[in-house]
Order: C-alpha cells, then sequence, then structure tokens
C-alpha cells in the first residue's frame, strides 16, 4: 500500500531530503525525482539516462546509504509509466534506498568540536608550564616591597630580616634584599631585624661582610634590631651595625664555636655487623672519623686546626664591633659561650638599647637626619611559580652529599640550647 506519493523537483529534493548528498547529481538541467514510500521504504524513479544513475547511487553507496534491489513489484501501482523504463545498473527496475540516521551528522560534527577542544586544552597547559618554567627562572630574585610604616615615599628605611638557621640560602636571601635596597635611592637607612640562633660559620660571615660593605659604600645608618633569639651567628651580624637594639625577653651572646659530628662505629659494628674499611695517605687524613671515637690527640688536633681559628674570627669582629664600649679584655670575658638576656646584655655593653621596632625606626631616622620616612620589608611575593616548583633542597636525598654532612663534624656559630 502506498502511503505518500511526493514529487520533488531538483532544488527542493537536494534541500530537504537529501542534503550535500547527491549535489552534482541533483542540480542537473531538467533532473526530476519521484519518492515513493511503501511500507516505511523509500523509492525513487528516475527520468536520467542510465549513467546518470551510476554516478548518483555510486554517490549514495559512499555516503553510507543502504541500496536493496529487485523491488520491482512494489512500484506498480504507483500509477507512473517512468517505472517501467528505467533499467537499473544492476538490471533491476527500481532501487530502494534507506537513509542513514539523522543524528548521524550531528555525531561527526560533536567528535570534531570535542577533539579540538582537547587538543586546545593539552596545549594550553603546555603554555602554562612553559609560563611557570620561565617565570620561575627569571624572577627567581624578584622582591615585593610592603609598608610596614606610614610615611613620604622619598624618605624610606628598608628592613632587613635574618630569620632561622643561618646558611647559605638564607645569606643569599639577604644578598637579594640588601641589592633591592641599594636599588632604591629613596632609602635612607637600614633596620637589620635578626631573629636566629646562629648557623654556618661562612653563612654568617657572609651576612656581616655585606653589612660592611653596604656601610662603607652607601654611608647610610644601619641599626640590628634583635628580636627572640639573636645568639651566637645572630650576634656576629649584628655587631655589623652601628648600634644594636633587643627586644626585652631577648636573648643574645653565646660568643663561641661549637663542632658536631656523629661515631656510628658501635651501631656498625655491634649492631650491623658493618665492619668499615678505610685507606688513607696519612695518619690524619681521617681526622675525626665517624667510625671510631676519638682520640685525646684527636679532639686537640680540631681543637687547634678548626675551632680555635673560628673561635678568635668570632672574638675579632666583636671586638671590631664594640671597641668603643668594651675591651678585648672583657670581650674575651664574656666570650666563653655564655647567653644573656635583654637587661643582662645592656649591662654587659653587649647591646646599646633595650626596645621595639619603633625605637629603632626612631635611632635610624635620628642618624640619618630625617624627621619622617616611610618603612619598607622586602618578601618574596606570592606566585604560582612558588605553588607548583620547589627547590632541591627542600626534599630529603639519601646521598653522597648527605652522607657527607653526617659524618663530617659541622664548624658552627650555633646556639644549640642544650
Amino acid at each position: 500500500m502506498v502511503k505518500e506519493i511526493k514529487l520533488w523537483k531538483k532544488t527542493e529534493f537536494c534541500e530537504d531530503f537529501f542534503p550535500d548528498i547527491l549535489q552534482s547529481a541533483c542540480y542537473m538541467e531538467g533532473t526530476r525525482y519521484l519518492l515513493l514510500m511503501i511500507d516505511g521504504t523509500i523509492f525513487v524513479e528516475y527520468n536520467f539516462t542510465t549513467s546518470i544513475c551510476h554516478i548518483c547511487f555510486s554517490t549514495l553507496y559512499r555516503k553510507g546509504f543502504v541500496m536493496d534491489f529487485g523491488q520491482n513489484d512494489n512500484l506498480s501501482g504507483s500509477g507512473d509509466s517512468r517505472s517501467s523504463d528505467f533499467v537499473s545498473p544492476a538490471g533491476q527496475a527500481g532501487y530502494a534506498v534507506k537513509p542513514r540516521g539523522k543524528g548521524a551528522g550531528w555525531k561527526v560534527f560533536f567528535g570534531i568540536i570535542l577533539t579540538i577542544s582537547v587538543l586546545a586544552n593539552i596545549a594550553l597547559v603546555l603554555v602554562l608550564f612553559g609560563i611557570v618554567a620561565v617565570f620561575a627562572a627569571g624572577q627567581r630574585d624578584l622582591l615585593t616591597e610592603e609598608v610596614i610604616r606610614e610615611g613620604p615615599a622619598r624618605a624610606k628605611i628598608a628592613v632587613i630580616a635574618v630569620e632561622g638557621i643561618i646558611n647559605s640560602e638564607q645569606a643569599n636571601s639577604f644578598y637579594s634584599q640588601l641589592k633591592t635596597a641599594r636599588q632604591d635611592k629613596h632609602v635612607a637607612g637600614l633596620i637589620v631585624r635578626v631573629n636566629s640562633p646562629g648557623g654556618t660559620i661562612s653563612g654568617s660571615d657572609q651576612i656581616y661582610k655585606e653589612i660592611q660593605k653596604y656601610r662603607e659604600e652607601e654611608k647610610k645608618p644601619v641599626v640590628a634590631f634583635m628580636q627572640g633569639i639573636a645568639a651566637s651567628g645572630g650576634y656576629y651580624t649584628s655587631v655589623a651595625c652601628e648600634k644594636i637594639i633587643a627586644e626585652p625577653t631577648t636573648i643574645t651572646g653565646s660568643i663561641g664555636v661549637i663542632s658536631l659530628y656523629f661515631v656510628v662505629q658501635e651501631l656498625l659494628e655491634d649492631k650491623l655487623g658493618v665492619l668499615p674499611v678505610v685507606v688513607k695517605s696519612g695518619e690524619k687524613k681521617d681526622w675525626p672519623s665517624t667510625f671510631q671515637v676519638p682520640t685525646e690527640e684527636q679532639v686537640q688536633y680540631l681543637q687547634d686546626k678548626l675551632i680555635t681559628p673560628a673561635y678568635e674570627r668570632f672574638v675579632d669582629i666583636v671586638v671590631n664591633g664594640r671597641n668603643e664600649t668594651l675591651s678585648e679584655g672583657r670581650i674575651r670575658e664574656l666570650a666563653d659561650g655564655s647567653i644573656f638576656g635583654a637587661e643582662e646584655a645592656l649591662k654587659e655593653k653587649l647591646i646599646d638599647e633595650i626596645g621595639y621596632l619603633d625605637e629603632a625606626i626612631e635611632l635610624v631616622k635620628t642618624m640619618a637626619g630625617i624627621t619622617n620616612a616611610r618603612v619598607v620589608e622586602y618578601r618574596k611575593p606570592f606566585s604560582l611559580a612558588g605553588l607548583l616548583s620547589y627547590r632541591s633542597g627542600n626534599v630529603l636525598k639519601i646521598s653522597r652529599d648527605t652522607l657527607y654532612e653526617f659524618s663530617a663534624p659541622q664548624i658552627m656559630y650555633l646556639w644549640t640550647g642544650r
């Protein structure tokens, strides 16, 4: 039974039924199509030559349509004499064409869009990581200025921090802050804020040298402001400044040197059954050794070669920094490793004044000859680079360097608090 009979002209057929499928065939001059829907099957009749039909159905087949032959009998009731005039390329009298699903084109379209979106996101992530890497490498020493006391921008006092254990990283941070202050011509003076129990000899000495160099080259006042603990290496760096102010609760002093290392002989030999073998060119090559308890001779050797020179250096630094208030003899009496509270340190003339940051600011302004100033400090800004990246020193590595640090004696300007 014929459910529907329609006659399309070429453009209507192309646009409404088979868009973008039969463009070459549809636009041939004079072409007309008769479509019949019989029991849900669409049949197509033509009024052009067999060769054109080959082109037409070849295109249909490549586009995914199914062509069933042998459906002539269903066309007998169509009432159109042209049905018998057409002979198919396969020798049949008609074609049955089943179009593909209506959503197929949209699936392809959205698939393409999804692929492009995924590729674009991958490219965006790669670009982002590239930017982070460049930023981390190029902006590592970038510091921002934070105002902690309001005042005119033409006159500034910069606060530079020495906090925690003093080591090479702390020395590099101090250098970066001092460099920023040097580049700002509006900085009239410095406050070195110290809150440290000390640390390595080299790190303490590097900070001391940078302060001395700044004073000599810039001719600007530098005041040490002690908070919490400013002992040993913390005091070493403080005496590089012209004046020292300490908070009432500060612990300072501890002028001296300490050496620490581990002896693991009993652990290796008695507990683990490991016997270390050392081959050396001279008797003193491995003094001190972590594989044996040091003898009195070895201890004296360390005292003469390491401890005493570092101690004498510390005393000389204090003498140069406090020569207006203390004699060398008195400094040597105080330099037995003792710690002092703020009141006792003031009494012993190891510091100049007890006060807080505001007193330190007023002292710098007086020394610089200014009445008002903006007080600033330098900090590393928060960045995505800082969030996504880390320095190798922040991760514990069981490497040759780590083993060396555990085995070699550490000579330090450090108050251990034991």
